[in-house]
């Protein structure tokens, strides 16, 4: 009997992790290896090389934070507010997760800003999530500017929200998030 092969998946779950940790320079395969504790011979039986690797790795990202999360807010049903909340939880529990983790995000992001071909994946994927809020929002928002406004309001909450390290006197953030979720659906 063979030895057992480590998932592909585990491989580009691995990738994620480092890229949130730090940045594309520390996706490297010796150092994959060692952190799924195998050695690094068995990367090749899935990808041909790092660049495969960080291919697959935006391909798992984009759908894990499109498709994926559109999947499980639609599969709950309701009306668009119901979605909506729905999204917005799915988005604050995302956490820590390699795929659709906040720290995820951020490095594919800056990524971006140095890698014209992560920069155009980062594009589709946001104007893909930008989309279905549009289809959220349009159906209690007849004003088309209002729905672009609440779209764009929503998503730089989401984004910017980590960058900033204000107080807030009378409220926690997570108060305040929600007040904003409150105040974007009405």
């Amino acid at each position: 009997m063979g030895a057992t092969r480590t998932p592909r998946g585990t491989w580009i779950e691995e990738g994620l992790r480092a890229l949130a940790a730090g940045g594309p320079e520390a996706v490297r395969i010796e150092s994959l290896a060692q952190a799924i504790g195998v050695s690094k011979g068995g990367f090749y039986w899935y990808f041909r090389n790092r660049d495969a690797l960080l291919t697959e790795m935006l391909d798992t990202w984009e759908r894990g934070v499109t498709e994926a999360v559109i999947e499980q807010v639609e599969s709950g049903g309701g009306d668009a507010r119901a979605k909506l909340e729905r999204l917005f939880a799915l988005v604050d529990s995302a956490g820590d997760d390699p795929v659709t983790g906040t720290a995820t995000d951020l490095a594919v992001r800056d990524w971006a800003r140095r890698d014209e071909a992560a920069a155009q994946r980062l594009r589709h994927a946001d104007s893909r999530r930008m989309e279905y809020l549009r289809s959220l929002f349009r159906a209690f928002c007849p004003d088309e500017d209002e729905v672009e406004v609440r779209c764009m309001l929503t998503f730089s909450v989401r984004i910017g929200n980590h960058f900033i390290a204000a107080d807030h006197p009378a409220h926690t953030r997570a108060e305040v998030m929600d007040l904003t979720g409150t105040w974007l659906l009405r």
